[in-house]
């Protein structure tokens, strides 16, 4: 089938049977810039690690989150082998390149450029859409004129926040946050057309899951790479060096936990939904925020337990140590529930030891604390796997 006959539109994906549409390079490429911006946000959070900074570090993840995800939903529906999809792309890397540079000040000199930067790259990339999809196409058209008014109703709360300061800002800012967050949830109603159609919302299930995986994977590798360049500008000492072999142990416990049976299991169950919409909001919108989230937290982690590793945690270190973990815990219990049907007990204990722990924390030193973590996540990823074998080998067997 040649693109300009796909009946789906000109500028989209050709869907074949029994064939999963790849991750391109194009897409591969814009995501190098979210490595920036996550390596940003963590060193923000390490050098605002106060309540108030804890606020607006979050507020400033959950925006970069949700640009990146509705970019990837886009992504999914058009073609980016295409020109005009690609300068598109690389449009919106130049876009995320502002958003990312301005992140560390955007609560101080340069929240306009963080503003104008995020409120461009959603309204302008949903607009795209919109032209790109034909006229016949009425119910994709009208879904993205629903999430088009959305995001221009956010914009306005976004520039708003721009022009003013301090708590001003965060609070306008919350505001278009929380417009954006909301609209999925109530599937994007406007006056006259009404809610969006959970068939309207239909992925190429196996490219979303692929998508969703690469961010973990970023975050990840932003955590390794922290972990790596403070060590390697330590005095090397027997204390420094545990801590490293700990840091790095758990992000590869992190990886096992994500990669080594729940990424497959969510693409096949996705890829064969009859509703892959409501799947894809669920499971990959919402809930791999918090998955992401404790990976950047635990890569803050990492910082502070290699600078000092000795003598009793601070706040900030039992926080982002035990927090890091705990919080990606109950993203990847609840995305796992999502595509299995079932809370994972393995995932359960993992929560409930990192809590206990807290209780002990302040007694211990940073470095015990990360290795006591990086041994819970260790139990979990090893108890999972033997859980989830034993229960393919009854299957088998019946």
């Amino acid at each position: 089938m040649m693109v300009a006959d796909n009946p789906r539109g000109a500028m989209f994906r050709v869907i074949l049977p029994n064939q999963p549409s790849r991750v391109t390079n194009a897409e591969l490429f814009f995501d190098l810039v979210f490595v920036f911006a996550v390596t940003q946000v963590s060193h923000t959070l390490l050098h605002h690690f106060t309540p108030l900074g804890a606020v607006e570090v979050t507020l400033l993840f959950l925006a970069v989150w949700w640009v990146w995800v509705y970019t990837a939903w886009v992504t999914n529906w058009l073609n980016p082998d295409l020109t005009p999809v690609r300068i598109l792309i690389f449009l919106m890397m130049l876009g995320g390149l502002v958003l990312s540079t301005t992140i560390p000040t955007a609560f101080d000199g340069r929240g306009l450029w963080f503003a104008i930067a995020y409120a461009t790259m959603q309204v302008g990339r949903t607009a795209f859409w919109l032209f790109a999809t034909p006229r016949h196409r009425t119910a994709v058209r009208h879904n993205a004129i629903r999430i088009l008014v959305w995001l221009c109703g956010s914009a306005i709360f976004w520039i708003l926040g721009g022009f003013a300061h301090g708590e001003e800002r965060l609070w306008f800012w919350i505001v278009a946050l929380a417009i954006e967050y909301v609209s999925p949830a109530v599937r994007f109603w406007v006056p006259k057309l009404g809610f969006s159609s959970v068939e309207a919302w239909a992925v190429e299930g196996g490219h979303m899951a692929e998508r969703c995986a690469g961010f973990i994977i970023i975050a990840l590798g932003e955590a390794v790479v922290v972990n790596g360049a403070t060590f390697a500008e330590l005095d090397w000492t027997a204390d420094n060096i545990l801590a490293f072999v700990s840091a790095l142990t758990g992000a590869i416990a992190m990886w096992w936990i994500y990669f080594h049976k729940g990424a497959e299991a969510g693409s096949e169950r996705i890829s064969k939904s009859a509703e892959s919409g409501r799947l894809a909001r669920l499971a990959y919108t919402y809930l791999h925020m918090p998955i992401v989230a404790g990976i950047i937290l635990t890569a803050v982690s990492d910082e502070l337990v290699l600078k000092h590793p000795t003598g009793h945690s601070d706040v900030r270190t039992i926080v982002s140590t035990i927090g890091g973990p705990l919080v990606f815990l109950v993203g990847t219990i609840l995305f796992k529930h999502a595509i299995r049907g079932f809370l994972q007990l393995s995932h359960g204990i993992g929560i409930i030891l990192l809590l206990v722990l807290w209780w002990f924390a302040a007694d211990l030193s940073p470095l015990w604390l990360s290795v006591a973590t990086t041994v819970i996540m260790i139990v979990v990823a090893v108890w999972e796997s033997v859980s989830l074998g034993a229960k393919v080998e009854e299957a088998e067997e019946h």
